[in-house]
């Protein structure tokens, strides 16, 4: 019997919406109408199909019409920028070693870095925060802001920057905005919980969560809250990190029970809401996993346990439920959605009407490349550059594609990749085991 009241309970909430601006909710002739869709949708959520595994050649006719490459200069989020979403980046391609700086840290470093003003920002394990100047080659910045009674803790440190402003939320409890160029704290906030999940900078706004999975707005100048928006709680913790993204100053938020929900900036209410778990059980093996939401024109996509959401931005209407899913976000480019699944399928898929234009086995396409025996791959990262598919390995390997999902290179770089690596104006920099920091071009 309680199982069948969560059920009904979880049902009426899915169908939830805040959002009175688009009318889409507003009576309950309307209501009325869309019932049997939103148990359509719930039924769907909870239906357990076989993963895809499947080889689809592509299509001899079919032509990719690709976006413009561009050369970029800054990586001021840790996720590119507010959406998420990778865009076709101008890469050197000569894949030569061309800098390799001096350990930067004796401390474990975070795996995103950041670039701003010809600098690159990053964090350790002690706190301190370390910006390293391209220009100078060296150190510029090294600060960090806690007290000997913190020393013992490892410190995880989220990060934004806007101008000379670093913006830290850790998982001590603290926020607080540090001035890079005239190496001083602006102001600082201790709240009674660690933060856990990207930080998005909106207006005069910086929005985070906590480990709580609550949502918070706070007042960029300052660090008072201007909203907190509880959010479920999961009891069990799990290794999924909380994460935002930004789109039309639409705020999309996807806690660890697995719960996307969207929230308007401005006036930070809830737009709409959908619960996107497998199961309404909560045992360690049936935990909600995934990773970062992407946003793109009026979609936006997540990639859970088993499957694939494209979710209409403005209602939250699940638009298509695909039976994959993948450790690393996808990239949206034009109609496409470019992903590499759990089981190691290039899947390329067309975005409006949820066709799949080719699948292959990346292990099977680089061991033929090679004319080797067929191998699993670890996948550290992919970008588009240069209108290509670029797939970066835990081993330091790359692995070029053609859009139509055809190996064309493979090599190893000569600097081992330990951190996310970012691609700033044409080259790949990162850093190794070793925290050195190294410039590929």
């Amino acid at each position: 019997m309680k199982l069948l009241n969560a059920f009904v309970i979880l049902v009426l909430l899915q169908s939830c919406s805040f959002d009175n601006k688009t009318g889409i909710w507003n009576s309950e002739k309307n209501l009325s109408k869309k019932e049997n869709n939103i148990f359509k949708d719930f039924e769907s959520l909870n239906t357990k199909n076989e993963t895809f595994n499947k080889i689809i050649p592509a299509d001899g006719n079919f032509k990719f019409k690709t976006t413009k490459a561009i050369r970029n200069y800054e990586w001021k989020d840790i996720y590119y920028d507010q959406t998420n979403n990778f865009v076709n980046l101008i890469y050197s391609d000569q894949n030569k070693l061309s800098f390799k700086s001096k350990k930067i840290s004796r401390r474990t470093i975070k795996d995103y870095i950041l670039s701003v003003n010809e600098n690159i920002i990053t964090t350790d394990q002690s706190g301190n925060i370390i910006v390293y100047s391209l220009k100078k080659k060296e150190i510029v910045t090294k600060y960090n802001f806690y007290k000997k009674k913190y020393k013992k803790i490892k410190k995880i440190l989220n990060i934004a920057v806007e101008d000379n402003k670093i913006f830290v939320a850790d998982n001590i409890g603290y926020l607080y905005s540090f001035d890079y160029k005239e190496n001083k704290i602006l102001w600082a906030k201790k709240y009674k919980v660690g933060f856990r999940s990207n930080i998005k900078i909106s207006k005069n706004k910086l929005i985070t969560s906590s480990e709580n999975n609550d949502l918070f707005f706070f007042n960029k100048k300052n660090g008072d809250v201007m909203k907190l928006i509880p959010t479920e709680e999961t009891i069990i913790k799990n290794q999924f990190i909380n994460n935002i993204a930004i789109n039309d100053n639409i705020s999309f938020f996807l806690n660890t029970y697995g719960s996307l929900y969207a929230i308007n900036n401005e006036d930070m209410r809830i737009v709409w809401f959908l619960n996107l778990n497998q199961t309404l059980d909560l045992n360690p093996s049936n935990l909600f996993s995934g990773n970062q939401i992407v946003a793109y024109k009026n979609k936006i996509f997540v990639s859970t346990n088993q499957h694939t959401y494209i979710i209409e931005q403005i209602s939250g209407t699940i638009i298509h439920r695909k039976n994959f899913s993948s450790e690393i976000k996808p990239i949206i480019l034009k109609d496409y959605l470019i992903s590499i699944t759990k089981n190691d399928l290039l899947v390329l898929m067309n975005i409006n009407n949820g066709e799949i234009i080719y699948s292959y086995d990346v292990n099977q396409m680089i061991a033929n490349f090679l004319d080797t025996k067929k191998k699993k791959i670890e996948i550290k990262n992919i970008f588009f550059v240069n209108n290509k598919i670029m797939v970066l390995l835990k081993n330091s390997y790359v692995i070029y594609f053609n859009i139509n999902g055809i190996v064309e290179d493979v090599f190893k770089l000569s600097s081992k990749i330990n951190t996310n690596p970012i691609i700033i104006n044409g080259s790949l920099l990162f850093f190794d085991f070793k925290n050195k920091l190294s410039i590929v071009d």
